[in-house]
């Protein structure tokens, strides 16, 4: 990304404000009809990627060449076209002019270029890909090819009719994605960010590995909100990572750590990144019921991360935090308890009316309101201004995608091979659901590779969801089986985005990085798992539920220690055999294979201190911030 200077700067930020105030205002009135609402979505997208983004590495950094102004000029008028023609393609739908081809041509060249800059090469490979499929789908076998298109065809389906460009991606960019990013965004400016890390050091800096777990609890409270796993790394990991190696963590577990834990942002209510008001309007549930069920999964995925992270520092010998650096609970409640008042409007708004749109305006009012109570956190008008900027420039990574999302929706509907990805899915499998489940998680790391999550479930959901669907799992698990598995491009190697933004904090290897990252959230894979077999979306009974959560806390616990060999001490092949053996009794859902699994995990922890007593006496100390551990 671009680092402008003036005056394109203060020309972009006018442009970034200008949109994220538009859809803050159709929010809060909701008059705007809907070819405004999703065409200035994309001639956002277009410009901003083509302002911000360099095109090559001989392109200015820090101002867009005449070649990006003519291009981002031409985002804006192929948008503009389709607002201003709305009606009249309506009438024209199917005898298209010339013209109305021609501003399609240059659309779909502008998404693909778009593509290419910002989520880089591999997403641009697949968007081709697709299209080649659409043109010469004839020439592939009957299994998965259709009749084939003209390339007329394609480019109609694309750019004018509303299963493309201008399609779902559009439309939940603007009700959705730049509402919630604002109100991150004003968080920040209001002093949330610094509320949550002082808190998260008051309640976990004591721990064992305080530092990492400071990153877990900040990463969940501000997660849950800002919604997006990059910024929440390069946002409280500034702090966490520099604190970590000082504590003894080497540079890449630190790295490792903070981008797992800043992942899991995406799954913990109330915003999730957006994806619960998304898989609210694909699966037509209430939002309330998503977020209610969403999280003890969210909750499971922060405890695993938690647990690992402290065998990872019995594993190293490492202590918690020095009590002078640690603040009391009673002084950070006392000084900033206000500023969680946002997030009791946001979720208070959302449960009573289910208005997302209605809840974010309230959420930023109340978040400008709770700045003024104290002189430090006041939000005057250069604070507003500066969040308002924030938010536009922090979704363009995500705006980016709605020309892919596009070309990938449209090719999908035009060829039909959604329906046939659900009965090859079937077929391959043989009815098989764990079989299933793998050719879905396959899917999901492939497509998510350089794919923004929220983007990476979209299109999942659309061919996938169905299959799972037609094997007997109910929509809702279909589409967070689909949610959970879109999580791992951002941790998982060849393309980890989160992972890499870490890494490059704490200075360390980025593959070595991604991989204790996988390592570190290997749950990602696990509950997708306990959807498809158990309540643990709290589906059944309130027995059935309460022994669900009790059971998964304990199998969730058991797998952490198992995925990192350690607990009190080095678990041995045996401890790690029973500890595996627990960790599948506990996610069987039924008592007494739960009863078992918890009994196993008791022997286990009991044998476990039987061992440790038997060990030399150690003196315990706290780790001095000199960089090196303390050797166990």
């Amino acid at each position: 990304m671009r680092n402008l200077t003036p005056p394109w700067d203060r020309f972009v930020q006018l442009g970034l404000a200008a949109a994220v105030v538009y859809y803050l205002w159709t929010a809060a009135f909701g008059v705007t009809s809907l070819q405004y609402h999703r065409g200035v979505a994309v001639a956002y997208a277009f410009a901003a990627a083509f302002l911000l983004h360099r095109g090559t590495r001989r392109s200015p950094a820090d101002r867009p060449s005449w070649a990006d102004v003519l291009l981002a000029a031409a985002g804006c008028v192929v948008a503009g076209y389709w607002i201003v023609q709305y009606e009249g393609l309506a009438y024209r739908a199917g005898s298209f002019s010339a013209v109305d081809v021609a501003m399609g041509v240059v659309a779909l060249a502008l998404a693909v270029e778009t593509t290419r800059r910002v989520l880089g090469a591999s997403m641009t490979v697949v968007a081709l890909l697709l299209v080649a499929y659409a043109l010469w789908g004839n020439y592939l076998p009957s299994v998965v090819g259709h009749r084939g298109f003209s390339l007329r065809r394609v480019v109609e389906y694309f750019y004018l009719t509303p299963e493309g460009l201008f399609g779902v991606m559009p439309d939940i960019l603007g009700t959705y994605i730049l509402p919630f990013v604002a109100f991150g965004a004003f968080l920040m400016r209001a002093g949330v960010a610094k509320f949550f890390m002082d808190l998260s050091v008051a309640l976990v800096g004591r721990m064992r590995g305080g530092p990492a777990q400071v990153a877990v609890v900040s990463s969940a409270l501000f997660g849950s909100i800002n919604g997006s796993p990059v910024a929440n790394t390069a946002t409280t990991g500034a702090f966490t990572i520099p604190l970590m190696k000082r504590c003894g963590f080497p540079p890449h577990i630190a790295a490792a750590v903070e981008a797992a834990a800043s992942t899991g942002g995406m799954i913990l209510p109330p915003v999730m990144g957006a994806g619960a008001f998304i898989m609210a309007e694909l699966t037509q549930t209430p939002y309330a019921r998503i977020a209610a069920i969403a999280m003890l999964p969210g909750l499971l995925y922060f405890l695993g991360v938690g647990v690992m992270v402290y065998c990872e520092a019995r594993k190293l010998g490492l202590e918690g935090l020095p009590p002078e650096q640690i603040p009391r609970l009673r002084d950070v409640l006392k000084g900033g308890w206000y500023l969680l008042l946002p997030v009791v409007v946001l979720v208070a708004v959302l449960v009573r009316t289910t208005s997302a749109s209605l809840a974010v305006i309230a959420s930023i009012l109340s978040t400008v309101a709770v700045s003024w109570l104290r002189r430090e956190t006041r939000m005057g008008p250069r604070e507003l201004w500066e969040a308002l900027v924030d938010a536009g420039r922090n979704s363009t990574y995500v705006a980016a995608a709605t020309g892919a999302i596009g070309i990938v929706v449209a090719v999908v509907t035009l060829t039909g091979i959604g329906v046939r990805f659900s009965q090859l899915v079937l077929e391959v499998s043989g009815g098989s659901l764990p079989v299933a489940l793998l050719l879905v998680a396959a899917a999901s790391f492939v497509l998510g590779m350089g794919m923004p999550i929220t983007a990476a479930y979209l299109v999942l959901a659309v061919v996938a969801a169905p299959a799972l669907v037609q094997m007997g799992i109910p929509l809702l698990s279909a589409h967070m089986i689909i949610f959970w598995l879109s999580l791992d491009s951002n941790i998982t190697p060849p393309v980890a985005l989160g992972a890499y933004t870490a890494a490059a904090l704490a200075q360390a290897d980025p593959w070595r990085t991604g991989w204790n990252s996988f390592r570190f959230a290997k749950m990602i894979y696990v509950m997708p798992v306990l959807f498809a077999y158990t309540h643990v979306l709290m589906t059944g009974t309130w027995q059935e539920n309460l022994w669900a959560a009790i059971s998964s806390v304990v199998g969730t616990v058991a797998f952490s220690i198992m995925s990192t060999a350690y607990f009190l001490v080095r678990t041995n092949l045996l401890e790690w055999l029973v500890l595996a053996a627990a960790t599948v009794l506990c996610f069987i859902p039924t008592l007494g294979t739960d009863l078992a699994g918890i009994g196993l995990f008791v022997l286990v922890y009991l044998w476990q201190r039987h061992r440790l007593l038997k060990r030399p006496p150690l003196v315990p100390q706290p780790v001095e911030l000199t960089g090196k551990p303390v050797v166990d």
